[in-house]
């Protein structure tokens, strides 16, 4: 997979995960891995960019006699989401008429290529 593709549909996803409640890497990892492949090693550098880029937010809370950082998804980060799944519709119609499936939209592909068979 190409690697802009997967960065963008990681941060789809961890932003995805964050916008059904706060929540700490190792959650999210595992929250995410059945759709994507993700490590921690992974995560976290994505996550320092998201909180960068102000789509969301980290805090610290104790848990078990130990600080454990959270982060929470802000309105950019929901809007992030937003332009996400818009830019996945585009490119999905395309995906369709690559691959000779989408062409209910356009009759005169299916009349050139039923002519040409």
């Amino acid at each position: 997979m190409d690697t802009q593709l997967r960065r963008a549909l990681l941060e789809s996803c961890v932003l995805a995960v964050l916008r059904e409640g706060d929540s700490y890497g190792y959650r999210i990892v595992r929250a995410v891995a059945p759709h994507i492949p993700v490590t921690q090693s992974t995560l976290y550098p994505i996550l320092r960019r998201l909180e960068t880029e102000g789509c969301l937010r980290v805090y610290s809370e104790e848990y078990n006699n130990r600080l454990r950082r959270y982060y929470a998804i802000t309105d950019l980060g929901r809007k992030k989401i937003e332009e996400f799944l818009a830019e996945w519709e585009q490119a999905m119609q395309v995906y369709a008429y690559i691959r000779g499936t989408g062409t209910a939209n356009h009759p005169e592909i299916t009349t050139e290529r039923s002519t040409s068979s």
